[in-house]
């Protein structure tokens, strides 16, 4: 390999430093960065060498105001939503290989989801990809006037033109939850809501849904909860306070955050899961799959929802034509360790 001048101290390498490095013309390093046509398997392999021993690394933002395109999807994800981090990484894995790059930018208690938008678009994304959004339809139709707007596990009804959702049945997953309880033998199943969330309104209707089917009607109980290990807390605390023969059986929690939060508490008062009450929450997250939590839990399709997030999205930007309405995915119970037949006596 051609002796090579050194980078400069502090200075960033340059696509000339890669050439001489590999010995090849600045021309043909710029293909093999920009992956086009035009460079033998062999060169690509002693440029990305070079690159490497050097320490290139593409200035893509560089490439980005050169550019007509920026071939950015942009993503609002919840900073503490255990969920949304599962499906970034599954966007990352669908987008990449389409020769996208992903953007992202959080809503959290102190940043909202219009700051949010508003900075992806700054950083000039093609297409929004949002996860569990919750400002309002128009909102959503307006921002598809701009660019193609993908939303992520949430139901909207109707569907706003050009808008293109991903969701997870949420209505058969709760369902799954429940017959799954009721084939163990409970029949005092009760829900802890996930209040105006994403996906609330739906598992709370698949839980009345299918209790009624088991004709339970007597035993539908629908708690107040929310997304967070302190809603679960709080719902427990409220069974907590009951006498034990009044208490259900088991739960049904609106997320598995929700469920850690119910865990915790009826473990802290002496309560045995699932040896006096079952527990159940929603979303396979990461948390879910701990060894010491071994949560029961109804698992979202993560790998399928971001493909089809991107694909819409990508999909959109190609000029294809792409039917208006939803794509939703069924979702599937996980039995782990938090539930099993009631106890009797």
């Amino acid at each position: 390999m051609p002796t090579t001048p050194a980078v400069p101290d502090g200075k960033r390498p340059t696509l000339a430093h890669v050439a001489a490095r590999a010995g090849v013309s600045v021309a043909l390093v710029s293909i093999v960065m920009r992956g086009a046509y035009g460079a033998s398997a062999t060169t690509r392999e002693r440029v990305l060498k070079a690159a490497e021993e050097i320490g290139y690394r593409p200035d893509t933002r560089a490439r980005v105001l050169r550019s007509n395109r920026s071939r950015l999807l942009g993503v609002q994800f919840g900073l503490r939503h255990p969920f949304h981090t599962d499906l970034v990484e599954g966007i990352y894995a669908a987008a990449e290989p389409a020769g996208y790059q992903v953007a992202l930018s959080a809503v959290a208690p102190t940043r909202g989801e219009r700051q949010a938008v508003e900075a992806l678009l700054a950083d000039r994304c093609e297409a929004l990809v949002l996860l569990g959004p919750e400002v309002p339809a128009a909102r959503l139709a307006h921002l598809a006037t701009q660019v193609p707007v993908v939303s992520v596990a949430r139901r909207l009804r109707p569907v706003p033109p050009a808008v293109d959702v991903v969701r997870t049945a949420d209505d058969e997953g709760a369902r799954q939850a429940v017959d799954h309880l009721v084939a163990l033998g409970h029949r005092a199943i009760a829900h802890i809501d996930g209040g105006k969330a994403p996906g609330a309104a739906d598992r709370r209707r698949g839980y009345r849904t299918a209790m009624h089917r088991h004709g339970l009607d007597d035993h539908i109980r629908v708690l107040p909860g929310g997304l967070t290990e302190e809603d679960g807390a709080r719902a427990a605390r409220t069974l907590l306070g009951e006498a034990s023969t009044s208490r259900p059986s088991a739960v049904l929690a609106f997320n598995d955050r929700c469920a850690t939060g119910v865990l915790d508490t009826l473990l802290r008062a002496g309560v045995s899961v699932p040896g006096e009450i079952s527990v159940v929450g929603f979303d396979d997250t990461s948390l879910s799959r701990l060894a010491h939590i071994d949560l029961t839990t109804v698992a979202q399709d993560v790998p399928r929802l971001a493909e089809l997030a991107v694909g819409r999205a990508i999909a959109r930007l190609d000029g294809e034509a792409v039917p208006d309405g939803e794509r939703v995915v069924p979702p599937r119970l996980v039995v782990r360790g938090t539930t099993a037949p009631p106890a009797t006596g």
